[in-house]
């Protein structure tokens, strides 16, 4: 993983708000000091309006980027999100970014990516898999959802899909549907694991990949305040080097980490 250093604070006019499901909306945000300088697994801190309400800002993982605009997934689960999904075009926000770190792209020799997607997940995804062609990788998207309203594969390639209902695609959780086509991926090349969503599905995947010796790199969801290790909010636990634990801040050494590094 890579750490991306310029960071600036910019007010960003809402170029264009579209829709994508019944809680999820794709915003486009033109800021170009900060999509010039953005990785694949770096996110933003959107401060939502000039009001103390809400108060601090939420994180959103860099969806897409084309020329100055980048491209967030908002789910609106509360408060600040559903006010963001319903900001009108033209209006404007404060954004701060790039924050964390970055997909790692270069080190760990592999020819298929297998992107791994749980719900909201996929909102690095495009990003990702778009730097990983410029690569010239193969990229394979798993997306699951509880059922087939859940599932967003929007611009996404090469998609297997799984919901743990039954009502599209297969039948199971995502990392079932891994296993069940890890055969097909493996027949003649090697293979990286990129994953966001949940975090027990991350946990079943990181425990899937260890067993099985596959590279995994795990980008974790957190509250986040400030985005920049001052509010200590996004503290988590990971295995440290000698069998014990210790204590990162996600949002300066994450939001990507390792599959071997997270605590069960």
């Amino acid at each position: 993983m890579q750490e991306t250093n310029l960071i600036t604070d910019i007010r960003s006019t809402v170029i264009q708000n579209r829709c994508i499901s019944r809680d999820v909306s794709i915003i486009t945000l033109h800021c170009p000091e900060i999509a010039i300088n953005a990785k694949p697994g770096n996110f933003v801190n959107v401060k939502i309006n000039s009001s103390t309400q809400p108060l601090l800002r939420r994180p959103f993982s860099i969806h897409h980027v084309e020329g100055p605009n980048i491209d967030i997934m908002v789910k609106s689960v509360g408060c600040g999100t559903a006010l963001f999904c319903n900001a009108p075009e033209g209006s404007s926000v404060m954004v701060l970014g790039p924050l964390g770190n970055c997909f790692n792209l270069e080190k760990n020799r592999f020819d298929t990516a297998v992107l791994v997607s749980g719900g909201i997940g996929t909102a690095p995804m495009r990003f990702l898999e778009t730097t990983l062609a410029k690569y010239g990788k193969k990229v394979v998207n798993l997306i699951g959802g509880r059922s087939a309203e859940d599932l967003l594969t929007g611009n996404l390639s090469n998609c297997r899909v799984s919901t743990d209902d039954g009502s599209e695609g297969f039948r199971g959780t995502v990392v079932e549907l891994l296993g069940n086509t890890l055969p097909d991926f493996e027949k003649d090349s090697s293979i990286k694991v990129f994953a966001c969503g949940p975090t027990p599905m991350l946990k079943a995947l990181a425990r899937f990949c260890r067993e099985r010796n596959l590279a995994c790199e795990l980008s974790l969801e957190s509250v986040m305040g400030c985005g920049i290790g001052i509010c200590y909010g996004c503290s988590v636990e990971i295995n440290g080097p000698d069998g014990g634990k210790r204590t990162i801040l996600l949002c300066r050494e994450g939001p990507v980490i390792d599959a071997e590094l997270l605590v069960e």
